[in-house]
C-alpha cells in the first residue's frame, strides 16, 4: 500500500498544518449533521473545523473550513499569499500528468453494498432540498478531450442516487449530451487542496485538471474498482457510478451570493460502489461561506491574470469576497501606456466570463484592500472618461439580478473602471503621502 505521507499533501496533511499553527478548531462533543455541524462551522467561518464525535455516524470524522483563508492554499502550496497567483498561472500553462499507482488509502476500504444515507452528508438549512455533499468533486471523461474534473453540489435522493447540479454547456454538461446512453463518474471527497484548486479552474478543453493538481503538488491517481476512471490516490472517498439522463428536481440550495437558488430539474447519479479510507474523514464546504467563495473565485484569478498580460503588464489580480468572490475583481497593473486600463477592463472579462464588475488598480494600491481600492476609485477614477460599459453580455447564473431563460446562459450588463492614474499626469499629485515607519 503506498504510504500516503510520502510525496503527498492531501487532507490530513493540510489538518495536521492547521492544528499545528494552531488555527484548527477540534468539537470533540457530540455534533449532528442535521444542521448542527453547519451552525458550528459558521460560528468559525475562517478557521478549519474537526468534528471526531459525529451523531448517528460511528467512525466517520468530518472537517470543514481547510479552505476558508489564504493562507491555508498558501500552507499547502509552500509560498507566500501574494504568491499563489504565479504558481497556480504556472501549473494552468505547464500541467504534468499525473502518476498512476496499482493502490491507495482511498481504496482501504471497498464496501459491500451501496448505502448513501451510511454517509454524514450535512444538511445546512431547513429549507434546502435534503442532504448536500458540497465539496465532491467529479471525474468522468470526455469522448473527445479525454478527463474533466469539477465541481458539482449533489443532492442526496435515497440509498443510491443523487440529483447534481449541472450547468449548461460546461465541460459535464458537454460530456453528457455527447453520451447517448449513461457516463461513468467517480465523485470524491476528502481531497488535498490543490485538487481542488485545479477542479475549480476552467482551463481550455482538453487540458487535464488532476495534470494542473499534480503541478501544484504530487498526485498520484489510482484505476476506480467499476469504472474506467483514475482518481487522486490520497483522497478520503470515493463514490462510483453513472451520471444519467434521467432528471429529479434539484434545489433549494444557497448558492455563492447567500441567497437561496431556484429549484431546477438536475441529472441523477447512480452509484455502484463506495471506497473509502480506514477512520474516514468526510468533508464538508460551507454554502455562501468563505471557501465555498474562494475556491469558487481564486482559481479564476490565473485566468485573469493571463488575459491580462496578453494586453498590458499585469502584476496581481484578486476576486474580491464582497463580489461573493465570483463577480468583482480587482487588477493590477504597472501602466505602461494610455490604453492599458481599458484593454485591462477588456481582456479581464475574456479571462472570466461571468465576472460583472472589474477595478484596475496602479501598483502602489493594494488589491486586496477593499479600502485602498475605493481609494483608488475616489481619487483617480473620472465616469465620463473612465468608464466602461458593456451591455447584454454572457453573465453568471449565480447573480439573481441578471436575466436568466431556462435552457440559456444568463445574461447581464458589466462595467469596468479604470482607476489608475491619468497617462501624462503628474504622478505626485495622485500618489497617497506616506508616514515614515
Amino acid at each position: 500500500m503506498m504510504d500516503p505521507q510520502k510525496g503527498l499533501t492531501g487532507l490530513r496533511d493540510l489538518i495536521a498544518q492547521t492544528r499545528a499553527a494552531g488555527r484548527l478548531v477540534e468539537v470533540d462533543a457530540p455534533a449532528d449533521p442535521v444542521l448542527e455541524i453547519a451552525h458550528i462551522v459558521h460560528r468559525h467561518d475562517g478557521r478549519p473545523v474537526l468534528f471526531s464525535d459525529v451523531t448517528g455516524y460511528p467512525g466517520w470524522q468530518v472537517v470543514a473550513g481547510v479552505a476558508s483563508a489564504r493562507e491555508y492554499f498558501a500552507m499547502a502550496l509552500g509560498v507566500p499569499v501574494e504568491e499563489m497567483i504565479h504558481r497556480l498561472a504556472a501549473a494552468l500553462e505547464n500541467p504534468v500528468p499525473p502518476p498512476v499507482v496499482g493502490d491507495a488509502p482511498c481504496q482501504e476500504v471497498v464496501e459491500p453494498d451501496v448505502d448513501l444515507t451510511r454517509l454524514p452528508i450535512l444538511r445546512h438549512f431547513p429549507f434546502d432540498g435534503g442532504p448536500y455533499v458540497t465539496a465532491g468533486i467529479v471525474v468522468l471523461n470526455d469522448p473527445d478531450y479525454g478527463r474533466n474534473v469539477s465541481f458539482h453540489r449533489l443532492l442526496r435522493l435515497d440509498g443510491r442516487r443523487f440529483a447534481a447540479r449541472v450547468v449548461e454547456r460546461r465541460g459535464t454538461d458537454t460530456a453528457l449530451r455527447k453520451s447517448a446512453g449513461d457516463l461513468p463518474v467517480a465523485i470524491c471527497i476528502g481531497n488535498s487542496l490543490p485538487v481542488l484548486l485545479a477542479a475549480s479552474m476552467s482551463p481550455p478543453m482538453g487540458v487535464d485538471e488532476l495534470a494542473i493538481a499534480n503541478a501544484l503538488a504530487p498526485t498520484p491517481v489510482v484505476p476506480c474498482k467499476t469504472v474506467p476512471l483514475h482518481v487522486p490516490a490520497d483522497c478520503e472517498l470515493v463514490l462510483e457510478g453513472r451520471l444519467t439522463h434521467a432528471t429529479a428536481p434539484e434545489g433549494p440550495f444557497v448558492d455563492l451570493t447567500e441567497t437561496v437558488d431556484f429549484v431546477r430539474p438536475g441529472p441523477v447519479v447512480e452509484i455502484d460502489c463506495i471506497t473509502h479510507r480506514r477512520n474516514p474523514i468526510y468533508q464538508a464546504l460551507l454554502p455562501g461561506g468563505l471557501e465555498h467563495k474562494l475556491l469558487m473565485g481564486m482559481p479564476k484569478e490565473p485566468s485573469i491574470f493571463a488575459a491580462v498580460n496578453q494586453v498590458c503588464r499585469c502584476v496581481n489580480v484578486a476576486i474580491t469576497p464582497g463580489g461573493a468572490s465570483w463577480l468583482h475583481a480587482v487588477v493590477q497593473i504597472e501602466k505602461r501606456g494610455p490604453d492599458d486600463g481599458r484593454a485591462a477592463i477588456e481582456a479581464a472579462f475574456r479571462g472570466h466570463g461571468s465576472l460583472k464588475h472589474v477595478v484596475v488598480v496602479d501598483t502602489d494600491v493594494n488589491p486586496y484592500d477593499p479600502a485602498e481600492v475605493e481609494w483608488a476609485i475616489a481619487t483617480r477614477f473620472q465616469a465620463d472618461r473612465d468608464l466602461v460599459v458593456l451591455t447584454d453580455q454572457p453573465g453568471s447564473s449565480l447573480d439573481p439580478s441578471g436575466t436568466h431563460r431556462p435552457g440559456k446562459k444568463a445574461r447581464t450588463a458589466k462595467m469596468g473602471l479604470d482607476a489608475t492614474i491619468p497617462w501624462g499626469a503628474d504622478r505626485a499629485a495622485f500618489e497617497k503621502v506616506r508616514y515614515a515607519e
